[in-house]
């Protein structure tokens, strides 16, 4: 968990770091969301099939970025799982 702590009771301060916090979760989701669809429309095509069952049945080019695809989408859930657990206090 990740604290923040905004000293002095200024919530400008705070509501400035909450509604970039919010923003940034918006912006996470919404490029999750972009790459859900990028890897569903892949394994409509080419079946939901372990990854070395496609070698030298897929576009090698294909296979690269539905692999890069993964991977983003794996970090992306790891940024957005941290900014939930940001817990905001105003001490």
């Amino acid at each position: 968990m990740t604290r923040i702590i905004v000293e002095k009771n200024d919530g400008w301060t705070l509501k400035k770091i909450q509604s970039w916090v919010d923003l940034e979760t918006v912006i996470l989701k919404k490029e999750i969301g972009n790459i859900e669809n990028k890897i569903k429309t892949f394994e409509n095509r080419y079946g939901n099939v372990a990854r070395d069952d496609l070698y030298g049945q897929v576009d090698d080019m294909d296979l690269l970025e539905w692999e890069g695809e993964i991977e983003t989408m794996k970090r992306l859930r790891e940024k957005l799982t941290r900014l939930d657990r940001i817990v905001f206090e105003n001490e």
